[in-house]
């Protein structure tokens, strides 16, 4: 009798981990890295250049079948790829009803987590405007969702396959699960790190501190400045005087990025722009008045308070 119950244990405990297994295989499949192209501006031969920065896909369950089904598809009946390409169009129209009963399904990572980004690489590309760093996509996992906004790990490489090569943990902020509506978790104060490049060292700004804000947020930016006053005594002081001038971040939205569309699918697009229409600009500010080092009076405005603006 002992060896029976022996025996089924063994088998529960295998069960169980062939499922954790199966499931950990489902959640790393169904959490992918997917192309998405953006349009980042003109190059100095003044072509159009488009970046695949790629986008973490949960909902991804129809195309992991999908690529099983067209791999079979290949090694199967069609002579030739244009019977397979008009075959496969076909398929995409009789699925495209149930696309959205997919979508509309529990997410592949699970209620508690979430697909996010592994890791980031930062190429930086030569326009005609001057260099432009765009941030793209290595690698998605599932990641667990946070309640309160905190500061995670992120790990970003700059200069890939060269042999400066550096990978920095340049932190991120994540949970805005239940924040009121126009607010998220957005970095309110910085740190940085230095990296050697081929021609100087470099200085890279990283996360420190996040918090739940709105869109457009102000955030403390500190500046010094030599100061002169005089005592009672008439003599005269020089002093270090610290004023936090502030700086405005954030994003605003304004309409549709979308730059180019699916012919047979107009919910898909193809091509995206780089960024918001609209700027995060200083609402309001105040003044600060003193008599710096060299006897003359010096007024320095710091922003108050910031706003959306076309």
């Amino acid at each position: 009798m002992f060896c029976v119950y022996g025996f089924l244990l063994i088998l529960l405990i295998s069960v169980l981990v062939i499922a954790y297994i199966l499931n950990l295989f489902t959640e790393r499949a169904c959490c992918r890295r997917q192309s998405h192209i953006i349009y980042i501006g003109k190059d100095i031969s003044g072509s159009p250049v488009n970046v695949d920065v790629g986008v973490c896909r949960a909902h991804c369950d129809q195309s992991v079948r999908s690529a099983s089904l067209e791999a079979g598809l290949r090694a199967s009946k069609y002579s030739s790829m244009l019977e397979f390409l008009r075959h496969k169009k076909m398929r995409r129209l009789d699925q495209s009803s149930g696309a959205a009963d997919s979508i509309s399904g529990s997410p592949s990572c699970g209620l508690s987590s979430t697909c996010e980004p592994a890791g980031m690489r930062v190429d930086r590309v030569m326009l005609y405007e001057g260099l432009r760093e765009v941030e793209i996509i290595e690698d998605c996992h599932c990641e667990a969702k946070m309640s309160r906004c905190v500061r995670a790990p992120s790990l970003k490489t700059y200069y890939s396959e060269t042999p400066y090569e550096t990978v920095i943990e340049a932190g991120k902020c994540v949970g805005s699960k239940g924040a009121p509506e126009g607010f998220s978790c957005v970095p309110t104060t910085f740190d940085s790190t230095l990296i050697e490049t081929p021609n100087k060292v470099e200085l890279i700004q990283t996360v420190a501190q996040c918090k739940l804000m709105e869109g457009c947020y102000r955030i403390p930016y500190v500046e010094y400045h030599y100061e002169i006053t005089y005592n009672d005594d008439g003599v005269k002081v020089e002093s270090l005087r610290e004023i936090d001038v502030g700086r405005c971040l954030g994003s605003c939205t304004s309409g549709s990025r979308c730059l180019l569309r699916s012919a047979s699918d107009l919910g898909e697009c193809l091509l995206w722009a780089e960024g918001q229409g609209n700027a995060c600009v200083p609402q309001d500010y105040e003044s600060h008045t003193f008599l710096s080092q060299h006897g003359q009076i010096r007024t320095v405005l710091a922003i108050t308070s910031c706003l959306c603006q076309s």
